[in-house]
């Protein structure tokens, strides 16, 4: 108990509290944080090389369908109309383009959670009558001969209207 430090002096307690992390630079409380962030983009561009860019939300494809319907609907040349009246059936149909365009973009813009929950009631949906058809399909191909299903009605009870 001199004069020489032993294992536990102010240099072990320096290192403990983080000191010589801040002498060798400043400390950032976010690293752990930013190491994350930059993980998961790691991550996410991996995925996006391996399978390809992933489905936005649902109002961002239907932004992408509606553009994709105008496109279309703006390039088609209707052989219907002779070359005199294709021009102006052009310009009326580019006319709608624009018009069904603009009435959809700010619903789009101020409801985005809106179509993301119809998106997951149609899967509900979806998933409801696939259930509905298969076990309609089980009875049609179990064949003849009365199952379960095929009794009548279950027992219960008689209730006399008189």
């Amino acid at each position: 108990m001199g004069g020489t430090p032993d294992a536990s002096g102010p240099a072990d307690e320096a290192h403990v509290r983080g000191d010589d992390a801040q002498a060798a630079g400043p400390f950032d409380p976010d690293a752990w944080a930013k190491a994350c962030a930059e993980d998961l983009e790691a991550e996410k561009a991996r995925r996006r090389a391996e399978h390809g860019a992933q489905p936005g939300s649902a109002a961002e494809e239907l932004r992408k369908l509606v553009d994709a319907v105008a496109d279309k609907l703006s390039g088609l040349q209707s052989p219907l109309f002779g070359a005199a009246a294709g021009g102006a059936a052009q310009q009326v149909v580019n006319q709608f383009v624009q018009q069904a365009k603009a009435a959809v973009e700010p619903v789009i813009e101020r409801n985005p959670e809106v179509f993301d929950h119809l998106a997951a009631a149609g899967s509900e949906l979806l998933a409801a009558y696939r259930s509905a058809v298969e076990s309609q399909e089980r009875r049609w191909t179990r064949g003849p001969g009365p199952g379960p299903e095929d009794e009548g009605p279950g027992p219960g009870e008689h209730i006399d209207l008189d």
